[in-house]
């Protein structure tokens, strides 16, 4: 049985920012499944619900060194869905409210990957691999190959490093080098951890790991190019030969509109017709939760998304008059950068009739969105893979995406000549081709037939995690040598 433990500064049900939460709390589920003896290990912030840590059982207390200091670390653990969660415990570091945002990042995320490596032997079991996740444990790989090299407890320990979203890299001021990390000078070169005069942690996960993903196909091409690299793409094409990309799934547990207590109505998703149908009851719900008109046959548009330049906001800015203009609904749920939130809000103001915005996050209201909504607008500028769209096709709201990242890779163009697709899709960061891609949903809209089998495409189409877990078991065993089908 293959031996992996995930090291990740969140997971779900303990620790969620976006969607690398949801991955490392998610997948192991499904690579458990798979035969995989996965595991967690995390941060144990002062954040995590009461209820949880109060069955948290502790397994030892030892200390690690962060550069010249000896600090106090404990090893806790927790079983949730049968996935084993260890937490590193140090109320310095991590008593504090919310995940991010500190002053000393950096010193944080090199203690939890220090604490993550001495404390190996005090777990009560041996993992194989190390799957690390984004640049809070890009450190592990290069610990492991440098100043525990001789260690006997990590020997042969394999490491897989994987890059959710490149934009956020870990960069720090070159004084971290020796003060935090206790790494000499040889480190701070070009082909090691400095970058533009500073250190950046995703580096050292990208050039010292066995194994470099990425979180799906097409953003694993797009990140060897400068406008998705992040000024890291001459390294990414340097290290092409150990990269993958294996495309994020949905938990069909959590999100299944079947038995969603969120929703109004739950429906089932075999019968295209009847979804639509019911999806009409969930709309007329909303509607009267939001105080819109009453109308079950006006188009309900939904978005439930960070409101930030990443996510496409500059597009919907640009075409929200012509849009309102339209005979629809549009919903927006989601916070973000002061700039969009007003803009949004303003147009909300002048147009009660045809639009609601909800500046915040709800889990309810965003299930109820998925469920009501009949289009899902999504155009990103960049997406290394992608939630939402994930969700609506599972809830029969059909995508309109702009191809990039884990949207292309999910959401194919509905094609009226032969039947095939689930949603609809445009290449350029253009606002006009958002806008005639959002016409041409709504054209089809009006074809009843023609839109229950676009519905019918969306519910069938798997964004489940059993096929990523099965590229990752196969990376595994090809990892440790042990080629062929688990």
């Amino acid at each position: 049985m293959d031996k992996v433990l995930f090291v990740s500064s969140e997971a779900v049900p303990f620790a969620k920012t976006g969607g690398l939460g949801e991955v490392a709390g998610s997948l192991p589920l499904y690579l458990r499944k798979q035969g995989v003896d996965v595991r967690v290990i995390m941060p144990k912030y002062g954040s995590i619900d009461p209820s949880l840590q109060q069955k948290m059982r502790l397994l030892k207390t030892y200390t690690t060194a962060v550069a010249w200091r000896n600090q106090y670390c404990g090893i806790f653990r927790l079983d949730y869905k049968g996935v084993p969660f260890y937490f590193i415990d140090n109320e310095f570091y991590f008593k504090r409210d919310g995940v991010y945002g500190y002053y000393d990042e950096a010193e944080r995320f090199v203690y939890f990957c220090r604490a993550v490596l001495e404390g190996l032997p005090y777990l009560d079991f041996e993992p194989e691999i190390l799957h690390c996740h984004d640049w809070q444990s890009g450190l592990v790989p290069l610990l492991l190959q440098t100043c525990y090299r001789e260690d006997p407890d990590k020997q042969g320990i394999k490491t897989v490093f994987t890059i959710h979203n490149l934009k956020y890299q870990g960069i720090f001021t070159h004084w971290i080098l020796h003060n935090i990390l206790g790494l000499g000078d040889e480190f701070f070169t070009k082909d090691e951890l400095e970058y533009h005069g500073e250190v950046n942690l995703m580096k050292a996960g990208i050039i010292h790991s066995d194994v470099l993903s990425t979180v799906s196909t097409s953003y694993a091409a797009e990140i060897k190019y400068p406008f998705f690299g992040e000024g890291l793409d001459g390294l990414v094409r340097e290290k092409e030969s150990k990269l993958i990309g294996i495309l994020n799934g949905l938990d069909y547990e959590a999100y299944d509109p079947q038995t969603d207590p969120y929703i109004a109505v739950n429906y089932e998703n075999d019968n295209p017709l009847a979804v639509v149908e019911q999806k009409k009851k969930n709309k007329v719900r909303l509607q009267k939760e939001l105080g819109l008109p009453i109308n079950e046959r006006v188009p309900l548009l939904g978005i439930v998304s960070r409101l930030t330049a990443q996510k496409g906001l500059d597009l919907l800015v640009h075409i929200l008059e012509e849009l309102l203009s339209l005979e629809l609904q549009l919903v927006i749920l989601g916070t973000g950068e002061d700039k969009y939130e007003d803009i949004l809000t303003d147009a909300a103001r002048r147009h009660p009739v045809g639009m609601r915005v909800k500046l915040s996050f709800d889990e309810g209201l965003a299930r109820r969105i998925y469920a009501s909504s009949d289009i899902y607008l999504m155009p990103s500028l960049f997406e290394p893979c992608g939630l939402s769209q994930m969700i609506a096709l599972r809830y029969g709201s059909l995508p309109v995406v702009r191809e990039t990242g884990g949207l292309k890779d999910t959401v194919l163009s509905y094609s009226e000549v032969t039947g095939e697709g689930n949603g609809f899709s445009f290449t350029n960061y253009n606002a006009d081709d958002f806008f005639f891609t959002i016409r041409r949903a709504l054209s089809l809209y009006r074809k009843e037939e023609v839109w229950a089998k676009i519905v019918g495409n969306a519910l069938n189409t798997d964004c489940s995690w059993e096929n990523s877990a099965r590229a990752y078991h196969m990376l595994y065993r090809k990892l440790k040598g042990q080629e062929g089908t688990p």
